[in-house]
């Protein structure tokens, strides 16, 4: 339920008491004794549902924009008259009115944003470089990205330029800064005793994680996006759902600041299209369920310049994350390339291990590593396959052993290989 309190000007008592009696709603009259530019102050309870249209009426109805217009959400009621009333209501959405308030709200000062973005993202750079998932969630919780998303995406649909421009403006530095703040970090800590001598960023899963995304990181972003808007329009707790747009922005921005920290191109590339595909759609889903969800400009005759705006920013946004998804779609297919070598020279050679002939030596084959990364799959490099053979101690083998094992491995992964084979003397005991 809303308390909706309206200051009424001199002379518009009667309009605001009729548009409360044709929306048959309960209210209250406090009649201003002082000679001032207010005669009465009407209290209207009204269900969430209900703010919306009854300022849509009031509007219609001429009251005077001079005036002021208070919506409070109530905490506690207690009246039997409450269940009649919600009764006659239906919807869970807030007034437009109030989206725009809470969504400006939502983004804070510049000060405010700026140090606690630098403060996140400082942890997540620990995180990502210990290799430690709590932390990373961690620094999501004070992460204050999901006002300037909202604000950005509200501004545009309730035509508030100032508000969207806002939200707009704050995102974009906001993720220069997070960049920023890790490329600083990880030049100042590399090649310092906190890091190991020959440290590589891209061998630590979490960095591995942003560095290596694939078309399925995309669902995160929209659901983000989907649950920012509806926290927001059905006024539910929007602090996880924070939690959930920062996790899909300040890792991968981080990752990529560290890839300008260490000098790696590719770092650079891979993490920062995932962080614009993430921002890009958390905007454009945010966009799309507010617009349907039905929230408009007051104003009817903006409604048709908002609709052409909102349409070139879907238009503008789509175009810009499907041309990045190409980027997503060429490293999921390089990944699963590299995966399936792996998978399959590990396979064939268990399979080399088991199938012994009667007469034969009794050999065990390992996989010691396949050097067959994401960048080898374009550059069109061939996969090199180390494998550990252990054979009797005395035990020849073949001279061209080796080429046998190449090409029982280049037809279990149909790829050309070099194989280098190691030899090891084991006996076993029992």
């Amino acid at each position: 339920m809303h308390l909706v309190q309206v200051f009424v000007p001199q002379g518009e008592l009667d309009l605001v008491l009729e548009t409360a009696d044709s929306a048959d709603v309960d209210y209250t009259v406090s009649r201003d004794t002082d000679r001032g530019e207010f005669e009465a102050l009407v209290s209207v309870l009204v269900p969430s549902s209900t703010v919306e249209p009854l300022l849509s009426d009031l509007r219609s109805a001429g009251l005077d924009d001079r005036s002021y217009t208070v919506v409070t959400e109530t905490e506690t009621i207690v009246s039997s008259r409450t269940d009649a009333l919600t009764g006659r209501f239906s919807g869970t959405r807030i007034s437009r009115e109030e989206l725009q308030s809470r969504a400006a709200d939502l983004a804070p000062a510049a000060s405010t944003y700026f140090s606690l973005l630098v403060v996140s993202t400082a942890i997540a750079t620990a995180g990502l470089l210990l290799d430690s998932a709590a932390t990373i969630i961690g620094a999501m919780v004070v992460a204050p990205l999901m006002g300037p998303a909202l604000a950005a995406s509200v501004g545009v649909v309730v035509n508030d330029e100032p508000l969207a421009t806002r939200g707009v403006v704050l995102q974009g530095t906001g993720l220069v800064v997070a960049v920023a703040t890790a490329a600083v970090i990880g030049w100042l800590l590399r090649g310092t005793v906190l890091l190991p001598p020959g440290f590589d960023i891209t061998t630590v899963p979490q960095i591995e994680e942003r560095i290596t995304p694939d078309v399925l990181a995309l669902f995160l972003a929209l659901g983000s996006g989907v649950a920012a808007v509806v926290s927001l329009t059905r006024n539910v707790g929007s602090v996880l759902v924070g939690v959930a747009i920062a996790v899909a922005l300040v890792p991968p921005a981080a990752t990529a600041g560290l890839g300008i920290a260490w000098g790696n191109s590719e770092v650079v590339l891979t993490a920062g299209t995932l962080v614009l595909v993430n921002i890009l759609s958390i905007n454009l889903t945010a966009l799309l369920l507010l617009w349907v969800s039905g929230y408009r400009p007051h104003r009817s005759a903006d409604i048709e310049r908002v609709y052409d705006r909102l349409r070139s920013r879907v238009i503008v946004l789509f175009v810009a994350i499907a041309v990045l998804s190409v980027v997503l779609g060429g490293v999921t297919y390089g990944t699963y390339q590299t995966a399936s070598v792996e998978h399959d020279v590990q396979t064939e050679l268990e399979a080399m291990s088991e199938d012994r002939p009667a007469d034969g030596p009794d050999l065990q084959f390992q996989e010691v590593a396949v050097d067959y990364e994401l960048v080898d799959v374009y550059a069109d490099e061939t996969p090199v396959v180390t494998v550990l053979v252990e054979r009797p101690p005395g035990e020849r083998l073949p001279a061209d052993f080796a080429d046998t094992v190449r090409e029982r491995l280049e037809a279990a992964a149909n790829v050309d290989l070099v194989v280098v084979v190691e030899l090891v003397a084991t006996r076993r005991s029992g």
